[in-house]
């Protein structure tokens, strides 16, 4: 008996063609019956080789098409990576990450920060109502979150100081002012700076600052050009008849903290210094405007970079009663020994008036050093000095590769300082052979008008100042009369064109840096302070 063809595709196909195959015998003639599974299997066979097979694919030209589609996939992986790469090239860098929080990096949903109105608190704003319940109950509310945002809308709203807390954002609406309460007994003390012994104006502790925070991450304070304001007027009149006990107070302080930036805000008419920046790192501080009274506001430096590292000031305007900017890095033995330097420091695109100090100082208490540091395209006007740098014996340490480019002085006393006998010292404990080390200054597309002394420079035996540069400078001055590039133990360089004519004390160069004339007199001294 046939066996049935495995290839048969269905029942019904193959009866039919069984079928089919009998009436085609019937028609030649007699035949011997079959059995209808003996029909079956003949038709079943009659379209077996009518099925059709793929080809057989042998296993190297299996590897072969394996290889093509790899190598395909990744031309258009690196394809479309660098398409990419091309269009962040030529248009805005990517924003800067951040590091994500402890939920983040579990796999948990993270919600949006909040964001809070200090009226929710109770806040009022009328400039009699004391907020400062409303603000430390608003800071608690962010601090419990993880963070957030709290909103000072327009108002006049009379604080005591308050701390603020890591991970906030302190808004500043339009028409928005902080007033700081002007009893001081409202004002909390607070231990010593290290690096300062004790209090800069008293021993003992200090007051606080109307706006605090200390070793905090993520802080930011910024606005639409809402203002602080410190209401100092009455500090000022009691320092000047030394009816306080304590140093006085900055307005906003942040200690010993990272990640900051200050912007789009006013700050005003402060007690002390202004912004003190003291062992931070990583702080912006951009538009912003900074204003106290040229005159009766004692110490009212504009910022104050104290102990800090990466710090970016830019885009703002400054008027106050001391330094516009002021870079320090403790005091003497106490800042010798704090170990703190400031470094990596640039001060650009900024306007500054200050008619009692200077527009950028360094120093002085620098005792932990001060390196790395540019100041560009900077204006300072209406000034007693334009950029200066203060020193003394006892206050040992550095400042060294400091860069001044593209600066113009119009109406300034004395233009460029550099002062290694500024003797103020915490006490009598002070190493008078703990000397500093200064060099490395360069000064370069110096330009002003009305300026009395362009140049002073004052070296000393223990303390001479190595290698300065001038390259492109031309000062318009007052006074024709009396030698106004003033020297004393200085060692350095000028190159090309330098209006007034420089000090004996300089090695001459051309504009292709060829040595003209080679200075023998460095540790001369015509240093003239009678105009």
């Amino acid at each position: 008996m046939a066996e049935i063809a495995v290839g048969v595709s269905s029942p019904r196909a193959s009866v039919a063609a069984a079928a089919a195959a009998a009436a085609a015998s019937a028609s030649s003639g007699p035949a011997v019956l079959s059995s209808p599974r003996a029909a079956l299997s003949r038709g079943a066979h009659q379209f077996h080789h009518r099925r059709w097979a793929p080809p057989a694919i042998s296993p190297s030209y299996r590897a072969y098409l394996v290889a093509l589609w790899l190598v395909g996939f990744v031309l258009v992986f690196l394809w479309q990576n660098t398409s990419m790469g091309r269009l962040r090239l030529y248009n805005r860098p990517p924003m800067p990450k951040r590091a994500p929080s402890a939920a983040a990096s579990m796999g948990q949903w993270v919600a949006s920060p909040p964001v809070y109105d200090l009226r929710e608190f109770g806040g009022v704003g009328d400039g009699r109502t004391v907020n400062t319940a409303a603000f430390e109950a608003a800071v608690a509310a962010i601090s419990e979150r993880g963070g957030g945002r709290l909103t000072v809308p327009a108002g006049r709203w009379l604080t005591a100081p308050f701390n603020l807390t890591s991970h906030m954002t302190l808004f500043l609406a339009a028409g928005a002012e902080i007033l700081g309460v002007q009893d001081e007994r409202y004002w909390p003390l607070m231990s010593p700076l290290p690096s300062y012994g004790y209090g800069r104006e008293h021993k003992g502790p200090r007051y606080g600052s109307l706006i605090h925070g200390q070793d905090l991450k993520d802080v930011i304070i910024t606005g639409h050009n809402g203002t602080i304001n410190g209401q100092g007027q009455s500090w000022w009149i009691k320092f000047r008849k030394k009816l306080l006990n304590h140093t006085r107070g900055p307005l906003v302080q942040l200690m010993r903290s990272s990640n900051i930036t200050i912007s789009n805000i006013t700050l005003r008419d402060s007690p002390f210094w202004t912004l003190h920046l003291y062992d931070c790192k990583d702080v912006t501080v951009s538009g912003t405007t900074i204003l106290a009274p040229i005159a009766g506001a004692p110490n009212t430096d504009g910022i104050d970079p104290d102990s800090c590292e990466n710090v970016m000031i830019e885009n703002c305007y400054i008027s106050v009663g001391d330094d516009g900017v002021a870079i320090k890095s403790g005091w003497d033995q106490y800042g010798i020994a704090y170990g703190r330097p400031s470094t990596n420091i640039t001060v650009r695109n900024v306007i500054i008036r200050s008619m009692v100090s200077a527009g950028v100082s360094i120093g002085s208490e620098m005792s932990g050093g001060v390196s790395n540091v540019l100041v560009e395209n900077v204006h300072i006007w209406s000034s007693r000095r334009g950029v200066r740098i203060k020193t003394a014996p006892g206050r040992g340490a550095y400042v060294n590769n400091i860069v001044y480019r593209n600066i113009t002085l119009e109406n300034v006393r004395v233009g460029i300082v550099i002062k290694t006998d500024y003797n103020e010292h915490p006490d009598e404990r002070f190493d008078p052979k703990a000397v500093p080390v200064v060099g490395n200054i360069s000064y370069t597309s110096i330009h002003g008008q009305r300026v009395r002394v362009p140049v002073r420079i004052q070296g000393s035996a223990e303390i001479p100042v190595r290698n300065v540069t001038f390259h492109d400078m031309s000062v318009g001055i007052l006074d024709k009369k009396h030698h106004v590039f003033q020297c004393s133990f200085v060692q350095g360089q000028v190159i090309g064109y330098v209006f007034p004519v420089p000090c004996k004390n300089l090695d001459l160069y051309n504009e292709r840096r060829e040595m003209v004339k080679q200075s023998t007199l460095q540790n001369i001294s015509d240093i003239d302070y009678s105009f």
